[in-house]
């Protein structure tokens, strides 16, 4: 197994940042200055193997999408197949239809009304099954098809929740992840930190570039570094500088289909809720998780497609059309923390009343440019550049803060506490 094997298999998880700096510090060995070393090492001495409980009540992968055997397995029973095995999640589509043949059923035709046959139909057919079984059968299919769209838009759903987070790291080929050794340990452990939840907090986030990314950044810096992968999760001015023009062309591309995508499902999501744009404080109803999952990633996506649109040299584009940010649904326990302590509207909300719906404006169903942000920006006092509504946010180096144990965004300081407090539904809202 090669080496950088399980530093890949980490950005399809959701290690610590402390786990994977342990990682990195094991695989480095003898590689690293003493004072790299020791900047490693901050991180590295919280990674659970030092630890001597080894537990976190966090989970250490993303939520999968929850597959169709149930209903596989109930179909090959009720059809008396000649199989005991469930065929591959990508090969259940193929499943279906081959199966719906059996009973004349069309894929896709689901009426219950007007789609199934009727006696002399069945008896065309050759069908030598009483109606009840044919409806039972029938019936089935029709959930299976049903099941088949609910995985489709579920995996459609966890790909932007991936990429909110990360960008596109987790779509990185091991060739290119593991063709540069420094570039495969500053990518797997900025992954780590971007990938961190988010605290039940009114001040800032945790910013995912700390001083343990920058070293690690910094060792990149050689003749040998695949730029070309960096470039899929930490797409600054200096990464693409190193690129070809082919190769922003293609990122630009990736991250164009992108924001086609999520501005579909932020459509969708806006058209079914009734979410108020005013506040965008959450109410019931608003289906929050989908939306700020969506709404992040459309933030990722442009913060990259306005980075390469200024490495290209192809900013004044933004004077024909320019997309503005998509903010998140904020919890109301959060707003009247806020508002207690001396808060008002924030200003991207400002600006975010101001600006025509983003994903209308990427449909061509709206119009918005870079002179209406800014003018919107100055409606609410907001420096249209520094706070990354026309141009690319410059990062800042933020230091290290171990890991918290979170449970719903709040801090509790001992696991075990932790996973009996979220069994009991503690800080849900539930």
């Amino acid at each position: 197994m090669n080496t950088l094997t399980p530093l890949y298999n980490t950005l399809q998880e959701r290690l610590r940042p402390e786990d994977v700096a342990d990682m990195i510090l094991t695989l480095l060995q003898g590689k690293l200055s003493t004072r790299e070393a020791a900047i490693l090492d901050r991180a590295a001495r919280g990674s659970l193997a030092r630890n001597y409980t080894g537990y976190t009540s966090m989970a250490q992968y993303f939520a999968g999408v929850v597959k169709a055997d149930r209903q596989v397995k109930k179909a090959i029973e009720i059809f008396k197949l000649n199989t005991a095995t469930v065929p591959d999640p990508a090969q259940v589509e193929d499943f279906v239809k081959e199966v719906s043949l059996l009973i004349q059923k069309n894929f896709g035709e689901n009426n219950f009304e007007t789609d199934r046959l009727n006696k002399l139909q069945r008896k065309e057919a050759g069908l030598d099954i009483s109606k009840r079984a044919y409806n039972k059968r029938w019936r089935l299919l029709k959930r299976l098809e049903d099941k088949l769209l609910t995985i489709a838009r579920e995996k459609r759903k966890l790909n932007i929740q991936l990429i909110a987070k990360h960008g596109l790291a987790h779509e990185l080929a091991f060739t290119d992840f593991s063709s540069d050794e420094a570039g495969a340990c500053f990518i797997a452990y900025y992954n780590a930190r971007c990938n961190l939840r988010s605290e039940f907090t009114i001040a800032c986030q945790q910013r995912p570039f700390d001083e343990i990314a920058e070293m690690l950044l910094a060792r990149c810096n050689t003749s040998g570094t695949n730029w070309w992968a960096i470039a899929h999760i930490y797409p600054d001015q200096q990464t693409l500088s190193y690129l070809t023009d082919e190769q922003r062309g293609c990122l630009l591309g990736k991250w164009t289909a992108v924001l086609q995508d999520t501005a579909a499902l932020l459509g969708e999501v806006w058209r079914s809720s009734d979410i108020n744009q005013a506040t965008m404080v959450v109410r019931k109803g608003n289906d929050s998780s989908t939306w700020n999952n969506t709404a992040g990633a459309w933030n990722k996506a442009r913060d990259h497609w306005m980075h390469l649109i200024y490495a290209m040299g192809m900013d004044q584009l933004l004077n024909e059309i320019c997309f503005g940010k998509v903010l998140r649904l904020m919890a109301g326990d959060v707003a009247w923390w806020h508002k207690i302590t001396g808060g008002g509207l924030d200003e991207a909300t400002v600006v975010w009343n101001e600006l025509p719906l983003p994903w209308e404006v990427f449909e061509g169903k709206a119009h918005c440019n870079r002179n209406m942000i800014v003018e919107a920006c100055r409606k609410a006092r907001l420096d249209p550049e520094k706070s990354g509504w026309i141009a690319p946010r410059n990062k800042k180096v933020a230091a290290f803060r171990p890991t918290p144990e979170l449970v719903h965004g709040v801090v509790v300081s001992n696991p075990f506490l932790a996973t009996i407090l979220k069994k009991h539904k503690y800080y849900s809202g539930k």
